[in-house]
């Protein structure tokens, strides 16, 4: 058990991380515990995995708790964060990894639709934005009594400065979220730090093989690109730094300075 986990819940800072029952939003959650944070989770439709992720986290010693949102409905968004806000008054962070990431192109035999765009556009963009307003609200209203200056974490994608073709729906939302940080950071400051993080390719997608997987990971100047713990340690890290604000942090192993024609996962097959 951490050692920090010691300290009384009123007296430990908090985060709500979406999309935590399982992948990158699992690992982070994980290492928000492990350093000694209470821990809201967010899911969608994975209550068992969910439920899995909060005993795990129990046993590391903090508070935790499940919360189950549409990230698509605003007004379930925001009864889950007045929830999340009221059972964790010491909410100070807030990571958004949750998002859609389905194929499309539009030269393809999977070209855009404006339905695949919308659904992507209220997921990855709208969501994060919205539940970024409630948590500078929040933090305006009340004041911050930590040393800590509360942030806003938006998992990104290193494909944003190396631009494919490939998911052309989410990779749109993806780069609306990260000119978002930006604008939201001088918006916000002082109360709210707001940050983005872009993992390189970190867990197998869609039907990639794991051997397909491997090959993909290894093509960075690195020779490897992230791992869920490399992006979990990095959020945990952006949590802590007060200097931080209106940037992104790119933990790929390198992987945006190869620029591709196509998504790394289609040159592994």
């Amino acid at each position: 058990m951490n050692p920090s986990s010691n300290t009384p819940s009123q007296q430990r800072n908090a985060v709500l991380v979406t999309g935590a029952a399982k992948r990158l939003g699992r690992e982070i959650a994980l290492q928000f515990a492990r350093q000694g944070w209470d821990v809201a989770v967010h899911y969608g439709r994975s209550e068992a995995e969910a439920q899995e992720t909060v005993e795990e986290i129990k046993r590391l010693g903090v508070k935790v708790a499940a919360f189950q949102a549409d990230l698509s409905n605003e007004q379930a968004l925001k009864n889950t964060f007045i929830a999340v806000s009221r059972q964790f008054p010491n909410l100070h962070c807030l990571v958004n990894s949750a998002s859609i990431f389905e194929y499309d192109r539009a030269n393809s035999n999977t070209p855009l639709s404006s339905e695949s765009l919308q659904d992507h556009i209220q997921v990855n963009l709208a969501a994060p934005i919205l539940l970024a307003q409630f948590m500078f609200e929040f933090h305006k209203n009340n004041g911050n009594k930590s040393d800590r200056i509360p942030s806003v974490i938006q998992l990104l994608d290193q494909k944003l400065i190396n631009l494919n073709p490939d998911y052309l729906s989410y990779t749109l939302s993806k780069a609306a979220l990260a000119t978002s940080v930006e604008i939201l950071a001088m918006d916000f400051a002082p109360h709210l730090r707001v940050v983005g993080l872009a993992p390189g390719i970190s867990l197998p997608s869609g039907d990639q093989t794991d051997e397909g997987f491997s090959k993909a990971h290894q093509m960075t100047p690195l020779g490897k690109s992230s791992t869920p713990m490399d992006i979990a340690k990095a959020a945990v890290f952006l949590a802590d730094a007060n200097a931080i604000t209106g940037t992104t942090l790119y933990v790929d192993g390198g992987q945006h300075l190869l620029p591709s024609s196509r998504d790394v996962m289609f040159k592994t097959n």
